[in-house]
């Protein structure tokens, strides 16, 4: 009995073989698995779901053969794939989750959330969230053709990397790129639990986070794979 998560695989052309590594991973460990979370940043980037990438068409290939093996697989969007539909979803056979969601885990309540809503000090970043997750924006942006989604995809990602080198240069990566400690013990009182799971970091660690609640952050899958397992006795998190 283990359920597993993962969450920012960032999957992209330029990277086949971490591709190839979760369409393993889907064939493989996840067909003994009770059920499959993925908690966001499946995707380096998402326009829409007539995206055309190869990695959408493999993902949707390989979860759709895993959910009809007997593994439900659900999802939570991310800060890079935040436009993935109900569309795409259907095609994996995948259940959407809201962000964040609570879920029970062999008796323990669970929160899982992707993690950029944690990042309250990153007041810049929380303004272009509240702006994209705006659905009359969303539908804007998806009535544009599909080149010009593919163009603003590729100049997004160009400014997230330039900001992130200035944050680095300027000695604030590490504090405004990691989650608030208030943010976080406030997410833990107000939906009544005592664990938390969550991505976007990219700074994998079980946090113990003080009065008997625990904070599980999972890893990405930029150079090798990361899997949090939890299981009735089991909370392992585990480089792939």
């Amino acid at each position: 009995m283990t359920t597993l998560f993962v969450a920012d695989l960032h999957l992209d052309p330029e990277r086949p073989e971490i591709t190839a590594l979760f369409g393993r991973f889907l064939d493989g460990e996840a067909r003994n698995a009770d059920a499959l979370y993925i908690l966001g940043d499946l995707f380096e980037a998402w326009v829409g779901d007539d995206d055309p990438s190869e990695a959408g068409a493999l993902v949707a290939g390989r979860l759709r053969a895993l959910v009809e093996a007997g593994v439900p697989a659900y999802f939570i969007r991310g800060n890079r794939d935040f436009l993935l539909g109900d569309a795409y979803a259907a095609r994996c056979g995948m259940t959407l989750l809201d962000d964040p969601t609570v879920v029970d885990l062999y008796g323990t309540p669970t929160l899982l959330l992707h993690g950029d809503l944690l990042c309250t000090d990153d007041t810049a970043y929380q303004q272009f969230r509240a702006q994209t997750r705006d659905p009359q924006w969303q539908a804007q942006f998806l009535a544009q053709p599909l080149q010009a989604r593919l163009a603003f995809a590729a100049q997004a990602r160009a400014a997230s990397k330039a900001r992130h080198g200035e944050l680095v240069a300027n000695g604030m990566a590490e504090t405004i790129g990691d989650v608030a400690p208030a943010t976080v013990q406030d997410a833990f009182q107000r939906h009544g639990v005592t664990r938390m799971v969550h991505g976007h970091t990219h700074r994998p660690a079980i946090h113990d986070e003080g009065n008997g609640r625990t904070r599980i952050v999972l890893g990405d899958w930029y150079e090798q794979g990361s899997v949090l397992r939890v299981g009735p006795d089991q909370l392992e998190l585990a480089s792939l």
